[in-house]
């Protein structure tokens, strides 16, 4: 099973807003053809980003992190990679696909412009899973 690493609002998409585009992610996580790798640090950051205010309403914070808990598997908090994102806060989701030469899935132009030199540590960066 090939790891991939999600984003933030990558999982929002999936579990959140139900956007077509992560309708074959959600099969391939269905299925466990797919291991998606987070830390408690990505189920935090998405725990504070289900109180902003434009998400109320949305979906219970509650059902949300239990799906994400269900769809993910654990994995320990990554050494950091040499590899830096200029956004600090997405740095965590470089660090472990680094460790893990897994997929990243990220909406981020910040951490797609760090295709290049992922490629080079056998880690792949796009902005859709297919």
């Amino acid at each position: 099973m090939r790891p991939l690493v999600l984003d933030t609002n990558v999982v929002l998409d999936l579990l959140v807003f139900g956007d077509p585009r992560t309708e074959r992610l959600r099969a391939a996580l269905d299925a466990r053809e797919v291991r998606w790798l987070a830390t408690p640090a990505m189920r935090d950051e998405l725990l504070h980003v289900m109180a902003y205010p434009n998400l109320a309403g949305r979906a219970e914070a509650a059902v949300v992190l239990a799906a994400f808990d269900h769809l993910s598997e654990w994995a320990a908090d990554p050494l950091p990679s040499h590899v830096t994102c200029r956004d600090g806060d997405d740095q965590k989701f470089v660090d472990l696909a680094v460790a893990h030469r897994a997929l990243l899935v990220s909406k981020d132009k910040d951490v797609l412009k760090l295709k290049r030199r992922l490629r080079k540590l056998e880690v792949e960066a796009r902005a859709v899973f297919s």
